[in-house]
């Protein structure tokens, strides 16, 4: 009886932030700070997909009673002035450097209701036994002092307080508990979080030194990586706009190229924008435009249970191009479905509508860009237009997007000239590749699709470990094929944080930043 009690007792398990978590996390941080908004949930999948090894949650009884967040920084940036915006890069984490010598403590919070069990404790512990695995030399981070302004006009700067804490003449709950726990304060930082009233916006700049830390330890390079996948095979379709009699032709066209780029090994495959207005030639007969895109919207399920069966089948991940969609509100959308050789299902709207797409087929555009997480790491879509904003890559970038989607549908050479010199901009200022694939031919009885242009290629930034003019792969213009390109993230990795330039890590955080903004 006494075995089966302890069974039923409930349990603290502390254990890695999964994106299942994020509700629960961004729920104990409105608990916790009521007058501060919480983490968005693309913060926190920045976090995982940046450094997952790096976030902890603590649950009790299936609910999260404790939060950590952490990312690697070199010694220089952990130890220099910063605000907590600047050297978390926006709250995204993006700043994390798996070359850096030091773990920096992003974010740690406790359900009060908890308060007396240990979860601060527990995190910590979490923090050092990282450190220490990963062969880093300690921890920092910006402490909060929620007793400052309560205490300011008998310690007078913020400096003082800390002095009077560390001699127990002055009470403060977080301070004290960093100090008892092996941290020791080396400065002040100002204006680290100016929400934080209570602090009066510093933040004592907290240190932890790693006793076990080896200079120069041969294996640490090792230790500290992990295993990283040498390439990722990526795959385009040009694809050919054509006459077909029914859904089964065009589906067999789609399962044709599946099962050929599958047979290369392919771990993704993309298909044009807009490539399912093929089937609007079903009918062979001309169609108002407003007409048009109703029909294309009732093979929406057929569609996306196509491209499952195929990614499972073929094993392999496809980003479906694009195919307007009408949402449970009744507008349409442009929307790319990727389909995951685990069986998944996600879906990306395009943000920005062309002129033409608002005007022809009352497209409206999207309100969330989301990283798809995938077996090959954290990927991004952008649709075409898309690509021509720079916000929208630099957002998916700080969630951890190493390989950013386009597929795209222009009509003449300027306007894929377009989203061609756009998306090489975006490789360059994210350090990321870019994959691009369009459509060619010609649908003669389909608005808007009377003609194309498309040259699709696989672009990567412009460095020394890429291929020469940063273009990995290309096809010829306006012919139906498909290309090739083995992706090194490795590379990629490593040029973002020792490249000839590091646009990622030279960013001033201090001057700007995109700000994401959700629309209920």
């Amino acid at each position: 009886m006494s075995k089966t009690k302890r069974e039923n007792q409930p349990k603290l398990i502390v254990r890695n932030t999964e994106i299942g978590d994020i509700k629960k996390i961004q729920a104990l941080y409105t608990k916790s700070y009521p007058d501060v908004p919480p983490y968005s949930a693309s913060q926190i999948k920045g976090h995982i997909q940046q450094f997952s090894r790096g976030q902890f949650v603590v649950l009790f009884e299936d609910e999260i009673v404790g939060f950590c967040a952490t990312c690697i920084l070199p010694e220089k940036l952990a130890f220099s002035k910063h605000s907590w915006d600047s050297i978390t890069g926006g709250g995204y984490a993006s700043r994390h450097d798996p070359n850096g010598d030091w773990l920096y403590g992003v974010e740690v919070l406790v359900d009060a209701d908890m308060h007396g069990n240990r979860i601060g404790q527990r995190l910590y512990n979490e923090r050092k036994q990282l450190c220490m695995d990963l062969g880093l030399k300690g921890i920092v981070f910006g402490g909060r002092l929620p007793n400052l302004a309560k205490r300011w006009k008998q310690a007078g700067s913020a400096e003082n307080y800390i002095e009077q804490v560390q001699q127990k003449k002055f009470r403060d709950p977080v301070l004290g508990f960093q100090l008892r726990h092996g941290f020791e304060p080396i400065g002040v930082l100002p204006q680290y979080f100016p929400a934080d009233h209570a602090s009066l916006g510093f933040a004592s700049h907290m240190v932890w030194k790693n006793h076990k830390y080896v200079e120069d330890l041969p294996s640490k390079a090792t230790k500290q990586r992990g295993r990283v996948e040498q390439t990722v095979r990526v795959s385009i379709v040009q694809y050919q706009q054509r006459k077909v009699a029914s859904f089964e032709e065009f589906a067999k066209q789609v399962e044709y190229f599946v099962d050929v780029v599958a047979d290369y090994k392919a771990d993704f495959v993309l298909f044009p924008e807009l490539f399912t207005l093929q089937l609007l030639s079903i009918e062979n007969q001309e169609i108002p435009a407003s007409e048009a895109i109703e029909t294309l919207t009732q093979y929406t399920a057929p569609l996306k249970e196509l491209l499952s069966r195929l990614a499972v089948s073929y094993n392999i991940n496809i980003i479906g191009g694009s195919h307007p969609t009408r949402d449970e509100e009744g507008n349409i959308l442009n929307i790319c479905y990727v389909c995951l050789r685990d069986g998944s299902i996600h879906q990306q709207a395009k943000i920005h509508p062309t002129p033409n797409e608002r005007y022809w087929w009352n497209i409206e555009g999207g309100n969330e860009s989301q990283t798809i997480l995938t077996d090959c790491g954290p990927i991004g879509v952008m649709i075409c237009y898309d690509s021509e904003f720079p916000e929208l890559a630099r957002h998916l970038t700080d969630q951890g997007a190493e390989i950013l989607f386009v597929p795209f549908c222009t009509d003449e050479r300027q306007s894929y000239l377009r989203v061609r010199y756009c998306s090489q901009a975006r490789a360059i200022e994210n350090q990321c590749f870019v994959v691009m694939a369009g459509n060619v031919g010609n649908l003669p009885n389909v608005a808007n699709m009377d003609i194309q242009y498309a040259q699709s290629c696989i672009l990567t930034p412009c460095d020394f470990p890429f291929d020469r003019d940063g273009i990995a792969a290309d096809t010829t213009p306006n012919v139906e094929m498909v290309a090739f390109a083995d992706l090194r993230l490795e590379d990629l990795r490593e040029a973002r944080h020792t490249g000839t330039v590091q646009n990622l890590k030279d960013r001033r955080f201090d001057l700007y930043s995109v700000n994401w903004k959700v629309i209920q």
